[in-house]
């Protein structure tokens, strides 16, 4: 991490009177990429009009001059010395969002220096509004929200006096993953949870920034308590990778039936974990069916390409996933999709599977009864598609 610190002015004058521009761009280099930040300033007769974008101008700037001064590694004992073991740390592949509001939050609003200004994340208990996509009209309404630590639960409610929740969603199995493009929202943000064992997505925003992140934050401190409690003995470095989780890829791929002589369908797959998903539509509330990806020392294998009898397709790059019981088989619309798919999977089969993976949220305890359930599963899923 380093800092450049670089000013651009420009002086006109015009019929007498002064007219000053002046524009001041800093690069503050993190996670080995800059990251320019401007804000730009003009003067009209004496009146100072801001216009552009201002970030973080004088905390930002001070931060950066620290760094400069005295070095990395006591910027980061200044603005790090409190970042609570919850709160998300970005690197460089996080939305801009996430990047930012870090920043912010270190030399702007200097959370990690004033423990009480961490109080709208940590204090067990949020509540406010967030904007609801609509899960029939795909509408983004206002809706109340109140994270509660005691209660174990996020709940959101359809009106704003209404005493009981339209959703609740237990601590437990809550998931939160910022998707600012498929929601097609800058702050947008994918909360999935449990309900009836299947998935259930639901997609919010608010306008504020911070108001969003501050809610990340607050559902991942609501895990990491959770957490702590049902594992008392564990380490926090064991628990943080817990708390929320991005997908290791998403994107479309057409997919055919068990029997492979049904027709395929373009479907968005999201693959979360060994749990590759797939939906009609991205933001779908509930997935069509899932895949179990299991590890090669229980015969999961990855292949390119599709079976010579193989018909009914309309991209040309197949994949087949080889499981104990069926084959898989998919096709992308480009090589490079099917690449990018081939090394997702890969990694996930020469990853061995860890002993809660086995159960994951079933009772079986064999690899080959988790694939049979899920492949029940998937038989009733093409059957409705």
């Amino acid at each position: 991490m380093g800092a450049v610190l670089c000013g651009v002015v420009c002086v006109c004058v015009y019929g007498g009177s002064v007219v000053w521009c002046g524009v001041f761009v800093w690069c503050v280099c993190v996670w080995g990429q800059c990251c320019v930040v401007w804000c730009g300033v003009c003067v009209y007769g004496g009146s100072v009009v801001w216009c552009g974008v201002c970030v973080c101008m004088g905390a930002v700037l001070c931060g950066v001059c620290f760094m400069a001064s005295n070095g990395n590694n006591a910027a980061k004992a200044k603005y790090e010395q409190k970042v609570p073991v919850f709160y998300y740390r970005p690197t460089h592949t996080d939305c801009q969002l996430l990047r930012e509001q870090w920043i912010r939050a270190k030399y702007e609003r200097k959370e990690f220096v004033c423990v009480e200004r961490q109080e709208p994340y940590s204090a067990g208990y949020r509540e406010g509004f967030l904007w609801k996509r609509g899960r029939d009209n795909g509408q983004f309404l206002s809706r109340k929200c109140i994270l509660s630590e005691r209660d174990g639960a996020l709940k959101y409610y359809n009106k704003h006096d209404a005493r009981e929740p339209k959703a609740l969603m237990k601590i437990h199995t809550l998931n939160a993953s910022f998707q600012p493009g498929k929601i097609g929202q800058p702050h947008g943000l994918q909360v999935t949870y449990l309900k009836d064992n299947s998935t259930r997505n639901i997609f919010v925003y608010h306008k504020d920034g911070k108001e969003m992140v501050d809610w990340f934050n607050a559902i991942r401190a609501a895990r990491f308590h959770y957490l702590q409690v049902a594992f008392p003995g564990a380490r926090h470095a064991d628990l943080v990778p817990k708390l929320t989780r991005n997908y290791i890829k998403e994107g479309y791929m057409e997919k055919t039936g068990p029997k492979h002589t049904e027709g395929f369908k373009k479907r968005w797959f999201t693959m979360d974990d060994r749990r590759l998903m797939y939906f009609k539509d991205p933001l779908d509330a509930y997935a069509r069916g899932e895949v179990f990806i299991g590890s090669k020392e229980n015969s999961y294998i990855v292949l390119p390409g599709l079976p010579p009898s193989t018909q009914g397709y309309h991209w040309q790059f197949g994949i087949t996933i080889v499981t104990p019981d069926r084959k898989f088989l998919f096709t992308c619309e480009t090589e490079e999709e099917q690449q990018d798919w081939m090394a997702a999977f890969q990694g996930l089969v020469n990853r061995p599977m860890l002993p809660q993976e086995y159960a994951g949220n079933h009772s079986h305890g064999s690899t080959q009864d988790l694939s049979k359930e899920f492949l029940h599963f998937l038989h009733l899923a093409d059957n409705l598609i």
